[in-house]
C-alpha cells in the first residue's frame, strides 16, 4: 500500500495497534537496493507490520550537494518494498513533512562534530529533524538503520535516548557487492571506470582489518596503511580516514577497546563512505 499523507498513515497504524500488532519501521531516501531490502526483511521477521518511508529529505542536503540529482524511482522502490514484505510505503511530498516557516530544529552535539558532521555542516541537524518527525508519525516498536552510515546510527541512538523516544533502534550489517563494494544509492553515479576504482575503499579497510588481527594496536600505523592504499588509486580523493571509539566517536591513539574505522572518499565527483568495527575482545 502506498500512502502519501500523514493523516492516512497514522490512521492505518492506529488500527494495527488496536489489534495489538507490533510495528517495524525502515526510513529510506529511496533508490533502494539490496542493503535496504535486507533491512526490510529483518523488520518483517521481527514485527507484525512494517512501514518503509521513501522520502528524499531536503533538510539534510547542503547547498552544493546532490538533492536535485539524487536518484528517484518510486515505482521501483515500491516493488522492492512489497516484494520484501513491507505493508506500507510512506512517500510524502516535502510540503507534507515541513511547514514553510521552519521554526523547529533538532540537534545532537559532540557526536556530530566529527566525520561527516564536520565535513557536511547542518547535515545531521536535517537527519535528526526528519527522523524524529518520522518516529513521531509512525510510532514504531523498532526502527532499522544500516551500519554503513555508522555515525548516523550513533547520532540517532543518542537522540532517541536523550528525547526518551519509545523505540528500539536496530543497527544492521553492511551489505556488499560480490567484489566488496558497499551497497549505496550513490553507486549509480559511478562510471564503469569509477566503479572499478571505488573498490579501493573496501580493499583499504581489509588491509587495516588484517593488520589489526595480526596484533597491531598503534592507530597511527593502521591509518597509514589505509591512506597508502587509498593514495594508490588516481581517481580517489580522500575526505577523511579516522580511527575512533565505537561509542563516543572520539579519536584513539592506542587501540585498547572497540573501535570504528570510518572512511569517506570521493571517486570522481561521487562521495562514498565505508567502515568496519573492530571488537578488541574477538581476537
Amino acid at each position: 500500500m502506498l500512502i502519501k499523507e500523514i493523516k492516512e498513515l497514522r490512521s492505518t497504524i492506529k488500527s494495527w495497534k488496536r489489534e495489538g500488532l507490533s510495528v517495524g519501521f525502515v526510513p529510506t531516501m529511496g533508490a533502494l537496493h539490496e542493503g535496504h531490502q535486507s533491512l526490510i526483511k529483518r523488520a518483517v521477521e521481527e514485527n507484525d507490520k512494517v512501514v518503509v518511508s521513501v522520502f528524499v529529505n531536503p533538510t539534510q542536503f547542503g547547498p552544493n550537494e546532490d538533492f536535485d540529482s539524487y536518484p528517484r524511482d518510486i515505482n521501483k522502490d515500491l516493488e522492492i518494498c512489497l516484494s520484501a514484505g513491507a505493508n506500507v510505503v510512506f512517500n510524502p511530498e516535502p510540503s507534507e513533512m515541513y511547514y514553510g516557516d521552519k521554526s523547529t530544529s533538532v540537534s545532537v552535539s559532540k557526536l556530530t562534530d566529527v566525520l561527516c558532521g564536520a565535513k557536511r555542516p547542518g547535515h545531521f541537524d536535517g537527519v535528526c529533524l526528519v527522523v524524529s518527525k518520522l518516529l513521531n508519525i509512525v510510532t514504531p516498536d523498532k526502527a532499522y538503520f544500516g551500519e554503513k552510515d555508522a555515525q548516523q546510527v550513533a547520532v540517532i541512538k543518542r537522540m532517541v535516548r536523550d528525547l526518551n523516544i519509545d523505540v528500539e533502534i536496530v543497527a544492521c550489517p553492511i551489505i556488499r557487492e560480490e567484489d566488496g563494494l558497499a551497497k549505496s544509492s550513490r553507486n549509480t553515479y559511478l562510471s564503469a571506470e569509477e566503479r572499478k576504482a571505488a573498490l579501493v575503499l573496501s580493499r583499504s579497510l581489509e588491509i587495516a582489518k588484517d593488520t589489526l588481527k595480526n596484533g597491531e594496536r598503534d592507530a597511527r600505523k593502521i591509518k597509514e596503511f589505509i591512506l597508502n592504499e587509498l593514495n594508490k588509486e588516481p581517481l580517489a580523493k580522500i575526505d577523511y580516514v579516522e580511527i575512533i571509539d565505537s561509542d563516543s566517536l572520539a579519536s584513539v591513539d592506542i587501540i585498547e577497546r572497540n573501535i570504528l574505522i570510518p572512511i569517506a572518499v570521493f571517486i570522481g565527483k561521487t562521495r562514498l563512505i565505508d567502515n568496519f568495527t573492530f571488537e578488541i575482545y574477538t581476537y
